[in-house]
């Protein structure tokens, strides 16, 4: 279809110049005889032998002398009643001139495309005016033959350009198929278009996030699960990575030159697994992303943890209370029956006292279970935990926008890094406080630990990820803290602990006015 487009205008164009240039060459052809006639006519000589008695005499040289020049092929003059005077054929002097001379007759110069006694010619009649009165006329002719004849070689050469053009236009036309064809892998355009039809139906049903960067990493394409997952707008496609507002560590895998294999990112809501791969055809053409979210499994992980941890809370508590069993027994066999009953009476005192504590100040079951569990931890841990006497949550108080599970993780990874911490400390001791204040509207959850604390040069980087003094593969329970205290719009804040350690404070609002979120050291 190209190739033919391309003849087709190669040829209209190619008609079209052979038309005009025998237009123009018949125009010029009739400007030449115009001249011819009209300098002839208004020649003395002319003039004089028309008065004579014998002008052909006079007249037929003189005529024969002008034939050929400027490609005229005759000049006849003959008399107002149209008789010869000259022609190039001797044989047609005195007979009736071949054409139209009645405009002539009238003293106008006449043109005209004739067949006379030499075909076809394009000629012009003049007037030869003496004292005011027409006494000849002079007709002056180039035969259309010869006008074909200069044109011809025109054509030539017009035709030769025409099969040129279409020569070149053919090979360009192969040249970007071939060239269209290996860009899109031999597809024509139906193929391309049904692809096209999959793309996006598999692009926006695709629940994970897909993004596409180019060479100069900017957004090439992104589908609805992406935007999602990265919090972007619909103005999102053309952005440059380094723009986006993303977290450092995120944009830095996003900007990286090799592949990547399910790093976990941290974003302000969310726990991403990021994999990326580079396309590479002959030269670095982009970069493809996919993007899980991870916040579920993580903050499932996290409670798995956690009862992990009580079952071995449990496990340990029953080990003790089998030793303190068979002490109690002991006693009994060797007839200490009271000092029996006191061992188990101060040890149910002792476990009951924590229990009822934290029952009594946190109505939230949940809250009050994670407590006990923590409390179980940091007995077999040999840290001491201490409910502060002002906690008090209230059953009904906390509302649906906090929910549960963003509690566990804040408070849980809270307590266990302050378990930690105490750990073979001097005091070994963890203080918790858990209060929700319906006045101010917030709910305040504090952990201090009586270990080593952190540093001031540590205060800007504690919440992020990998961050940890406990050795590599560790540093990520801080970063969820912040991740869940920026869901429930609260804030996170770090200092010295009264005993020397660490003390974080976390401020959660409780009604449905949503505090800006803050992140404060």
């Amino acid at each position: 279809m190209q190739v033919v487009l391309v003849a087709v205008v190669v040829a209209g164009c190619a008609l079209f110049a052979y038309a005009d240039d025998r237009r123009q060459a018949e125009e010029t052809a009739r400007r030449q005889v115009t001249a011819t006639a009209t300098a002839v006519a208004r020649s003395p000589a002319v003039v004089a032998a028309a008065r004579s008695g014998d002008p052909t005499a006079a007249l037929q040289p003189y005529a024969a002398s002008l034939v050929g020049e400027h490609g005229v092929a005759f000049v006849t003059i003959m008399a107002p009643d149209g008789t010869r005077w000259t022609h190039p054929d001797a044989g047609q002097i005195g007979r009736k001139y071949l054409g139209h001379i009645e405009e002539a007759r009238r003293g106008a110069t006449y043109s005209e495309t004739y067949r006379g006694t030499l075909g076809r010619s394009v000629r012009t009649v003049a007037p030869v005016f003496d004292g005011g009165r027409v006494t000849a006329l002079v007709s002056a002719g180039i035969t259309v033959d010869r006008i074909s004849e200069q044109l011809s070689k025109q054509v030539t050469a017009l035709f030769g350009m025409a099969g040129a053009a279409l020569a070149l236009g053919g090979l360009g036309t192969y040249v970007i198929n071939a060239r269209l064809r290996r860009h899109t892998h031999g597809m024509n355009a139906s193929e391309l278009s049904r692809m096209h039809d999959y793309h996006e139906a598999a692009l926006h049903a695709v629940r994970e996030g897909l993004v596409m960067l180019d060479g100069r990493r900017r957004i090439a394409l992104i589908n609805d699960g992406a935007r999602e997952l990265l919090g972007l707008g619909e103005d999102a496609v053309g952005a440059p990575v380094a723009g986006l507002g993303l977290p450092p560590s995120l944009t830095g895998a996003l900007l990286a030159s090799e592949p990547r294999a399910d790093e976990l990112h941290l974003t302000a809501d969310r726990v991403l697994v990021v994999s990326t791969r580079p396309v590479v055809g002959g030269e670095r053409r982009g970069t493809v992303v996919t993007l899980r979210d991870h916040t579920e499994l993580q903050a499932l992980s996290g409670e798995l943890d956690s009862e992990r941890g009580f079952t071995q809370a449990l496990r340990s508590q029953a080990h003790e209370a089998a030793n303190r069993l068979h002490t109690v027994v002991s006693l009994i066999e060797l007839g200490r029956a009271g000092e029996a009953v006191e061992f188990a009476t101060a040890e149910l005192e002792l476990a009951q006292t924590l229990t009822d504590r934290v029952v009594d100040a946190v109505a939230e079951p949940v809250l009050a279970a994670l407590l006990l569990g923590k409390a179980a931890q940091a007995n077999e841990r040999g840290v001491e935990l201490v409910l502060t006497e002002d906690s008090r949550i209230d059953d009904g108080v906390l509302p649906r926008t906090l929910p549960p599970r963003d509690l566990v993780t804040i408070l849980g990874n809270l307590v266990d890094n302050a378990l930690e911490a105490a750990q073979g400390s001097r005091l070994a001791r963890v203080t918790v406080t858990a209060r929700a204040d319906e006045e101010s509207g917030e709910l305040l959850l504090r952990v201090a630990d009586t270990g080593p604390g952190v540093g001031p040069e540590d205060h800007d980087v504690v919440f992020e990820r990998g961050w940890s003094t406990r050795g590599p593969g560790r540093g990520l329970g801080l970063a969820l803290v912040r991740q869940a205290a920026h869901r429930g719009r609260g804030s996170v804040r770090l200092a010295g602990g009264p005993d020397g350690g660490a003390e974080f404070t976390v401020r959660l609002p409780l009604g449905a006015a949503r505090a800006p979120v803050e992140a404060r050291s």
